[in-house]
């Protein structure tokens, strides 16, 4: 999943400007630790930013939510 994550930030707008703004003015981090770029992957607010991706959005949404241990199972 990472990997597709990884993958698909090359083609979202917003995450492109962001790293874009953090190689140029030369910090890790923007907007006081809103954005911030870790091991190639882009954070917002401490979470990993899945980018602006129909589908992945969906698996990310759909694998986090048929976990019985987070998901309600369908009930």
């Amino acid at each position: 999943m990472l990997e597709k994550i990884k993958k698909a930030k090359g083609r979202d707008e917003d995450i492109i400007r962001v790293v874009e703004k953090i190689k140029k003015t030369k910090v890790k981090e923007l907007q006081g630790n809103e954005w911030k770029v870790k091991e190639y992957l882009v954070l917002k607010e401490r979470k990993v930013y899945v980018p602006k991706d129909k589908e992945l959005r969906a698996e990310v949404i759909q694998l986090h939510h048929d976990i019985s241990a987070v998901g309600h199972g369908g009930q």
